[in-house]
């Protein structure tokens, strides 16, 4: 094929693609177009830059920086040159491009010319943003969705905790939206919301946060309040919402609204407790007749809970700040054989005065008072140090469902495990079923990113949440321990055998590897093996160490407590019965 005739295919070939190809002489800056420069620039010849100055010249300020770095990174020795920006056209517009290329070398190394390919990407760019912005706003009312609202008010409670400031959560509901829905149809019922939303705009200080909980509901903030400023703002909602119809294309539609109130940082620590509780109001005074606000209120008994579960609290943070967090460590074994196959994780707290206090002391109440996120940041970091100096070691580690919500967690473990693919094959994470069905698209988007990192993920408590075959398959997981509830006593119990048969022929379906835990005897082993479990886990095989049998070094003055897995004492038990239940009273 003669030059001429590789040169015409090529333009075509570029043209048809709707692509642009250039040619930049980084020497004499000199830029060659070739395909439709009208698609993007808006015209031929001189129209198009001629240099790369005045190609520079056309790109969004805001984007000069991303794409000055991409190119500097090329030409220093990065194999690809990738970037999208955008660029101006004649009549102003600017329009997204994907610009690819590589550069081209002298003998003596300089980089003399890049070659490249510009693509117009602005549909992509739409849907982009489409999907974020309906990731973080509802998109009938334009108000923050359900998930950047517990967003918004699990900041607004950490703030009010850390500044010692109080404010409130309202739930506030459309009283009988789903008669107006069954009357008018669904078009004049979406009518109503999106009023309802627009005056509750009207309402509220600007610092003020509304959200839509979902239904026919709303959610509002209420940053730097005291009780008595909160009820008079659901008052005058309540009032604003009264005092004028709706005006629909079938008329003038009269509409009341109830409101549940929840003050914090007193009543509550974390959004979701927070959401629940005004809910909970909410209820309260839809039943006493609509139209009216109720108050979220504690008993005595419940106040005198609260204040233990605050008293446990502050010495778990005090725990913390003082590195007194440890890990102890039970086998998961191999059904055939008895080989350990990894370790479970399973924080402890040393008290100050050397004793230990096991997981059961205080998770409850951590749990509630929305400390968990930090303690399953510093069990990460104790894991992975752990694996760092162990090769052969694998584990396991619990986190709680808010920390499936957290993407700081998510971007914590990113950065401890980029680039070492060594650490990531060995670490499994676990998340209990009854957070994993919380919100089952949100936890299929962390257990993506977490085994996109090389880990796996683990359902623990399985069986206890009623998992589908629809919610397996959503998951992806690559674990799913059978929850001990059915395991106990299955030898006697038929229910407990047909249940520990089902979950297993449902995990199998999706070739996910199992594990049975609180296996106590040898009996029951034998048994589970027999069914086709792949992995055990109990006192059988092992209780929770402190001092696994990989470290060389034995502790000295380990209580005799910590090879007992740290078992709680009757009286702990009942102190955290009581806190936690305090809490949940809250």
């Amino acid at each position: 094929m003669r030059e001429e005739q590789a040169a015409g295919l090529w333009q075509a070939a570029v043209t048809a693609a709707g692509d642009l190809a250039y040619q930049w002489d980084l020497r004499s800056d000199r830029l060659e177009w070739g395909g439709a420069v009208e698609t993007l620039f808006g015209g031929t010849g001189p129209r198009a830059p001629a240099d790369g100055k005045a190609f520079g010249n056309r790109i969004n300020p805001e984007d000069r920086a991303r794409r000055s770095r991409a190119l500097a990174d090329h030409l220093e020795g990065a194999p690809d040159y990738d970037v999208e920006y955008r660029v101006r056209a004649d009549n102003g517009e600017f329009h997204w491009v994907h610009d690819r290329g590589r550069v081209e070398r002298d003998r003596t190394g300089a980089a003399n010319r890049l070659r490249g390919t510009l693509r117009r990407i602005n549909r992509r760019k739409l849907n982009e943003a489409r999907l974020e912005y309906l990731a973080n706003f509802d998109e009938l009312t334009g108000h923050f969705n359900k998930l950047r609202l517990r967003e918004a008010l699990e900041y607004m409670l950490s703030d009010a905790l850390r500044a010692g400031r109080t404010g409130a959560f309202l739930a506030v509901g459309i009283d009988s939206l789903d008669r107006i829905n069954r009357a008018y149809g669904s078009e004049l019922g979406d009518v109503v919301l999106i009023e309802i939303g627009r005056r509750l705009d009207r309402c509220l200080r600007t610092n003020d946060v509304v959200g839509r909980l979902g239904g026919d509901r709303f959610g509002v903030v209420l940053n730097g309040c005291t009780a008595a400023e909160a009820l008079q703002t659901a008052e005058r909602i309540l009032n604003v919402v009264r005092r004028s119809a709706v005006d629909t294309v079938a008329g003038p539609v009269h509409v009341s609204i109830s409101t549940g109130i929840l003050l914090f940082p007193g009543q509550a620590h974390t959004a979701l407790d927070a959401m629940a509780k005004a809910e909970g109001a909410l209820l309260k005074a839809k039943t006493s007749g609509r139209d009216c606000s109720a108050l979220y209120e504690l008993t005595d008994e419940q106040q005198r809970g609260f204040r233990d579960a605050m008293e446990i609290g502050e010495q778990v943070k005090t725990a913390l700040r003082e590195h007194r967090l440890q890990l102890a460590y039970q086998p998961i074994v191999l059904a055939e054989g008895g080989a350990v196959d990894y370790y479970e994780c399973l924080v402890r707290m040393l008290d100050v005065d050397g004793s230990l206090i096991a997981a059961a002391e205080f998770i409850p109440v951590v749990e509630q008072l929305g400390l968990m996120r930090a303690i399953d940041r510093y069990v990460l970091d104790l894991a992975l140090e752990e694996l760092q100096a162990t090769s052969d070691i694998r584990l396991g580690i619990n986190i709680s469902g808010l920390t499936a919500a957290d993407r700081s967690w998510l971007r914590a473990l990113n950065a401890r495990l980029r680039g070492r693919p060594d650490l990531a094959k060995r670490l499994i994470v676990e998340i209990t079923e009854t957070a994993a069905l919380h919100d089952v698209e949100e936890t299929a988007r962390f257990v993506q990113a977490v085994r996109e990192l090389g880990c796996q993920v683990a359902i623990d408590d399985f069986g206890a949440g009623y998992t589908t075959f629809r919610h397996l398959k959503s998951l992806t997981v690559d674990i799913v321990k059978i929850d001990g509830s059915f395991v106990r006593g299955v030898l006697d119990s038929p229910q407990n055998q047909l249940f520990v048969r089902n979950l297993l022929s449902l995990a199998k379906a999706f070739n996910l590897r199992t594990v049975a835990e609180c296996v106590e005897n040898p009996e029951e082993a034998d048994f589970l093996a027999a069914e086709g479990l792949d992995m055990l886990q109990g006192y059988h095989f092992g209780r929770p160490e402190m001092t696994p049998p990989w470290r060389a070094e034995v502790q000295a003055g380990t209580p005799a407590e910590a090879q007992a897995g740290g078992q709680p004492t009757r009286a702990s038990r009942q102190r955290t019965r009581a806190a936690a239940g305090g809490l949940a009273a809250r």
